[in-house]
C-alpha cells in the first residue's frame, strides 16, 4: 500500500499510521559489505511514518549513518546513542516525518554489560488539535537477567504516563518465547503477532517486536521480507499499520498528517 493510500484510508474518525522497527546491523549486509544505500532502499520500500533503528553505527566507519538516512529519506532524526566515543557513536535512532514534541533518552545499562538504552519520543500528529503519539524504541541486552531488569524498568515508565496512544518497539533479543519479559509485556500491552525476523535470509526467531496501547489500534503487523531486505541486514524489518482511535485522533488530524506528508 502506498503512503497516499494509507492517509486516505480513514475508519470513522480515525486515521492510519505506519511504524517499523529495523535492526540495520550498522549498514553491513549479509554479504559482509557496508552499503548504506541498501538500508535506504529497504526503508523506501516500507515508506513508514516512524522508523525505530537499532545498531546505528558511526564509530567503526566514521560515517554518520543516522544523519545519512535522515537526509536520504527527508525525515527528522532523533539520535539515541548508547556507546559514545571520540571516534563516533553506536546505538538507537528514530526517523519520522511527524513533528517532534519532546524526546528523552532512557538509560537501560546494566553493570558489566554492554550499554543499552531507549528513546522516548512524543510525536505530533496534528498541530490543529495538539494530537500526539508516544513512541518508545529500544534494543535490549543479550543476557536473560539483563533483559528482565530492563523490561521491569520500562514497564514502570509505561505506568507513569498513559495519556497518549503508545507504541513500544525494537530488538528485544528475547529468544525465549515463554520468558518473563515477553509475558510481562503481553500482560501490559496485550499480545501482538510476532513474525520471525532473524536471521534475515532464513528467519527463525522473532527478536524484533512491536506492541501498541490501546491494542485495538493495531490493524496489522507483518515482517517486510523483500529480496532486498533479506540482503541489506541480518534482521528483517517488522512493520505495523495502526488505526489511531477516535478518542485520540479526529478527522482533521488525519488531514493534517496527510498534508505533512505532501509537504515533505
Amino acid at each position: 500500500m502506498q503512503r497516499d493510500d494509507i492517509n486516505n484510508a480513514h475508519t470513522g474518525n480515525a486515521c492510519r499510521l505506519r511504524v517499523v522497527s529495523y535492526n540495520i546491523h550498522g549498514g553491513i549486509g549479509s554479504d559482509g559489505h557496508f552499503v548504506p544505500n541498501h538500508i535506504v532502499d529497504v526503508l523506501r520500500e516500507i515508506d513508514a511514518d516512524v522508523i525505530a533503528l537499532q545498531e546505528v553505527e558511526s564509530r567503526t566507519t566514521g560515517f554518520d549513518m543516522l544523519e545519512f538516512l535522515a537526509a536520504a529519506m527527508d525525515l527528522h532524526a532523533i539520535p539515541g546513542p548508547t556507546l559514545l566515543s571520540a571516534g563516533g557513536d553506536y546505538g538507537n535512532g528514530l526517523l519520522t516525518r511527524l513533528g517532534i514534541v519532546n524526546t528523552t533518552r532512557i538509560d537501560l545499562s546494566i553493570a558489566k554489560r554492554e550499554a543499552r538504552g531507549a528513546i522516548d519520543a512524543e510525536l505530533l500528529l496534528s498541530t490543529a488539535a495538539n494530537a500526539a503519539v508516544r513512541i518508545i524504541a529500544t534494543h535490549l541486552g543479550l543476557h536473560p537477567a539483563e533483559r528482565r531488569q530492563q523490561v521491569r524498568q520500562l514497564l514502570a515508565l509505561f505506568e507513569q504516563d498513559r495519556r497518549l496512544p503508545t507504541v513500544f518497539m525494537g530488538d528485544l533479543n528475547e529468544w525465549f518465547l515463554a520468558g518473563r519479559p515477553l509475558r510481562w509485556l503481553h500482560r501490559h500491552f496485550a499480545r501482538t503477532p510476532a513474525p520471525a525476523t532473524f536471521p534475515a535470509r532464513f528467519p527463525l526467531f522473532a527478536l524484533d517486536r512491536i506492541w501498541v496501547q490501546p491494542r485495538a489500534m493495531l490493524h496489522s503487523l507483518t515482517v517486510h521480507n523483500s529480496a532486498l531486505a533479506r540482503f541489506a541486514s541480518d534482521h528483517l524489518p517488522v512493520v505495523a499499520e495502526l488505526i489511531l482511535p477516535a478518542e485520540f485522533i479526529f478527522q482533521n488530524d488525519c488531514n493534517a498528517v496527510q498534508s505533512l506528508h505532501a509537504n515533505l
